[in-house]
């Protein structure tokens, strides 16, 4: 029986389903932020929502009939359960914010799309990499408050008045987000020689650091699909020689 229950859940339209309702429920989960639109129709958006929500627990269950304790050697089935087991909470005023979440099961259209789940293999593949140029800019960013905070903090206490407000402020200027007109220029009003900070400051940041992860999140990529074409590769050689040993077979029987 249990096979079954596997068997039936592992079939394309099944998940293919699953995945339609997430999309669905998730578009619900927006409706449910227009008080224009709960005004109007909110006792239906409510019951798809309480439907779609039953379908998810009536998922989780046939999983875990099927696979028993197995169903959580899966990450995915463990952020599910989770998911799910929030969204039963009742909505009292100290959960209503964790129902909110049941939104993260949009998540799971990853592991149905080959596409996005190698971006997101090269992401994770990325991490011990990207957690060393974080912490070069985090070394970055604490040279560089020290600094603004001792040369600025007098005139611009606003920006740079301590090592927060300036590590935020020259995490703005890292985004080129208003960065000239907005700080840079006003201060060098004050400051004639403040270019010779900044503009080092956005070379190593922006163009160098920023980029370095760039790099390193590209090259991830590029192993991962490199990886998943060997493994495509490998089978198909398995199913020629499979066919070449059935076909010597036969020529050997006549």
């Amino acid at each position: 029986m249990r096979n079954k229950v596997a068997a039936f859940l592992d079939q394309a339209w099944v998940t293919n389903f699953i995945i339609g309702v997430i999309l669905f429920n998730a578009v619900l989960l927006g409706m449910e932020t227009s008080d224009q639109l709960m005004a109007t129709a909110g006792p239906l958006i409510v019951a798809l929502d309480s439907l779609c929500l039953f379908i998810f627990v009536v998922e989780i269950g046939l999983k875990l009939f099927a696979h028993g304790w197995r169903f959580f050697r899966s990450g995915w089935n463990i952020f599910d359960f989770v998911i799910i087991g929030i969204a039963l909470v009742p909505a009292t005023q100290g959960f209503s914010v964790l129902r909110a979440l049941r939104i993260l099961r949009v998540l799971r259209v990853i592991s149905a799309t080959p596409r996005l789940r190698r971006v997101v293999e090269g992401f994770i593949t990325a991490l011990p990499g990207m957690g060393s140029v974080f912490l070069l800019m985090a070394l970055i960013f604490y040279i560089g408050a020290v600094m603004a905070t001792k040369l600025f903090s007098d005139s611009f206490p606003e920006w740079f008045g301590d090592l927060g407000r300036s590590a935020y402020s020259l995490f703005q200027i890292m985004t080129l987000e208003s960065w000239s007109m907005g700080i840079v220029r006003p201060v060098m009003e004050v400051f004639p020689w403040a270019w010779a900070f900044f503009v080092p400051f956005i070379m190593v940041t922006t163009f160098a650091v920023v980029n370095l992860l760039v790099g390193l999140i590209v090259n991830s990529m590029q192993d991962a699909h490199a990886e998943e074409s060997n493994e495509r590769t490998d089978a198909y050689r398995d199913q020629v020689l499979a066919r070449l040993e059935a076909i010597e077979k036969r020529l050997d029987q006549r």
